[in-house]
């Protein structure tokens, strides 16, 4: 990259100005997203920004700075703007057309590890990005996963994280409604579906509400859809001592577990995320 030394702004001057405008844009992690996006536009990474503070990037560089800025200020996602984000022990390639991946939805994998003996077939119920399927491969590396989505769109891009991990042998994906275009039986099956109810949407941070899939934000009138039919399909899909693991929102832990003993779960439990609040319903049928 070419670069001029001694003329503009220095790598310290960038981040300086770029911590201010998101702080005044409101942006909570403003120094880290500024951080992350100057590094991202001038190809330093953080031990860079921290002993070549003074190194003046070229104006290429600081275009690229700028305009990122400018788009994170108007709250697009900072995964949207480089690109990609780490999940669990992997990082992903992600866009508009998939969630986000977060850091809430890594407790199922950690419920996941749990499994005694450890799952020979996965399927994942709404895969997006296909960070929970991939991150379970990883971890089960005798396993072969399914990934579910009705988005062609988000299963181009967990088609690709697939084949950047090297997992794309034991990873297949199909188009569908949950289990329309699914057959036989899986020892795990793993969804983060659509939770929000369709009246929260104001109360959303824009990064959610205006960036991402509404088709993988929003529940329904009481943001239970998705559970429903997932119950309703799940024990025909489990084998047998198979377990069920289902991202829930905030409060809708009872209701979900009504759910799914309706739909004949006897065994039933729940893990609660890093702030303590349920996250996953862990489900089986005996």
């Amino acid at each position: 990259m070419a670069e001029t030394h001694g003329r503009g702004p220095s790598l310290r001057d960038l981040l300086r100005e770029g911590t201010v405008l998101l702080r005044e844009a409101g942006i909570e992690d403003a120094a880290q997203d500024a951080a992350l996006l100057l590094g991202f536009a001038t190809e330093r990474n953080r031990l860079d920004l921290l002993t070549r503070a003074d190194e003046c990037p070229s104006a290429e560089a600081i275009g690229r700075y700028r305009s990122l800025l400018s788009r994170r200020c108007r709250r697009e996602p900072l995964s949207h703007l480089i690109g990609r984000r780490g999940f669990w022990k992997l990082e992903f390639a992600v866009s508009r057309d998939v969630l986000d991946p977060r850091p809430d939805t890594e407790t199922l994998i950690e419920a996941a590890l749990e499994i005694v003996p450890p799952p020979e077939r996965i399927l994942d119920l709404g895969t997006g990005s296909g960070c929970l399927l991939l991150s379970l491969l990883d971890e089960f590396p005798a396993s072969f996963g399914i990934g579910v989505d009705i988005s062609r769109k988000a299963l181009a891009v967990a088609q690709d994280n697939a084949g950047a991990l090297g997992l794309a042998a034991r990873a297949a994906f199909v188009c569908g409604d949950w289990f329309g275009a699914v057959a036989g039986r899986f020892n795990l099956i793993v969804t983060n579906p659509p939770y929000i109810r369709e009246d929260e949407a104001p109360l959303l941070p824009p990064e959610l509400r205006d960036h991402e899939p509404p088709e993988a934000l929003f529940g329904g009138p009481d943001g239970l859809d998705a559970y429903r039919s997932i119950l309703a399909g799940a024990p025909a899909h489990l084998a047998s001592g198979g377990t069920l693991l289902m991202e829930i929102g905030a409060g809708q832990a009872e209701d979900v577990m009504a759910l799914a003993r309706a739909a004949g779960f006897a065994s039933l439990a729940r893990r609660r995320d890093l702030d303590g609040r349920d996250r996953c319903i862990i489900a089986r049928l005996t």
